[in-house]
């Protein structure tokens, strides 16, 4: 290759590498296209063992059902090879055993990933902690709170929440909101309720209904039809995923009740399922680009691990009551 391109082998690894030293924009160019014509491939292998960097990422995805971890899978993939990084995923979803966990994270470990971005609702303090005794280094997803020895974001989850029931309060005059909440005691789904609670209380109103139910459509389904068949139905009801959000329109529609007409709903997370639902839901939408970024440009920085957290943005739709602005473009 180095003879096709007219060039000494050095200065094709100074253009296949990137450095150390710099080379012209017309000898680069003249190394490339011998690259293409000739079909060349690094060995990844030899240069991760050359300078002691695989330049990939361990990410560590459940419920890939859930189109907010597709987003973020995609927008965490974005940020990763920005960086010049490649990301390989191992998918640690609900059904999983503990043992079939455990072996997608050795897996992972043994591939000689330089870190972990753990974005699994399913990831526990066990899953950590082996992370932890093989001094892996990660970045975990959707913490509402500093895990200590790794690093975390997430969004504001009580913030969000909160401004999604105030809407509902202030501008639509809603006294009784029920809650659609995920039952299997994540911190996350702890903030949400907290928001839930602190826009009431800061309203002077008593909790409306509540229902623990699964944080997908079925659960949704489900949690609005015990909403339903509480002694006094609510006015409005704050789900806390968008899958249950749906879920919630689909039990809503087989009652025969209309939404916003007879009953609102605002729901948390935000990808283009509460755009196209119907009627659209509005949302508080977590920052999932920013996220992202962060997550990858803490986990590349050497140094303490640290908490990030994000704003979230209520983005008002049909199924509160308001009439969004038509975009224009």
């Amino acid at each position: 290759m180095a003879r096709y391109a007219g060039v000494s082998s050095a200065v094709v690894s100074y253009v296949v590498n990137g450095g150390p030293r710099p080379v012209s924009e017309e000898t680069s160019a003249r190394v490339r296209s011998a690259i293409d014509l000739l079909g060349y491939r690094p060995n990844v292998s030899a240069r991760a063992l050359r300078i002691g960097s695989t330049s990939t990422l361990g990410l560590v995805l459940g419920g890939l059902e859930n189109p907010y971890f597709t987003e973020l899978a995609l927008s965490i993939q974005a940020a990763a090879n920005e960086a010049g990084y490649a990301v390989v995923m191992g998918n640690v979803d609900r059904n999983r055993s503990a043992a079939s966990s455990r072996h997608i994270l050795d897996d992972l470990i043994g591939r000689q990933v330089d870190g972990f971005l753990v974005a699994s609702e399913n990831a526990t303090a066990d899953t950590l902690e082996h992370l932890q005794r093989n001094n892996a280094r990660s970045v975990v997803f959707d913490a509402p709170s500093p895990i200590p020895g790794h690093s975390t974001v997430g969004p504001d989850a009580a913030q969000g929440a909160r401004s999604a029931v105030e809407h509902l309060v202030s501008v639509h005059g809603h006294r009784d909101v029920g809650l659609v909440i995920g039952d299997d005691g994540r911190a996350g789904a702890d903030a949400r309720e907290r928001g839930w609670q602190d826009a009431l209380r800061s309203a002077r109103l008593l909790d409306g209904p509540l229902a623990r139910a699964d944080f997908t459509r079925a659960g949704g389904y489900e949690g609005a039809r015990r909403l339903l068949e509480a002694a006094n139905p609510p006015s409005a009801v704050f789900a806390s995923s968008e899958l249950q959000g749906i879920g919630v329109l689909y039990a809503l529609h087989e009652a025969g009740v209309r939404v916003p007409e007879d009953v609102a709903v605002v729901t948390f997370d935000g990808t283009a399922e509460c755009e196209y639902s119907w009627p659209s839901l509005t949302v508080a939408r977590q920052p999932v680009d920013s996220m992202a970024a962060a997550a990858v440009r803490q986990l590349l920085t050497p140094g303490a691990s640290h908490h990030e957290t994000f704003p979230m943005e209520l983005v008002v739709r049909r199924s509160c009551g308001c009439v969004p602005q038509p975009t224009t473009g």
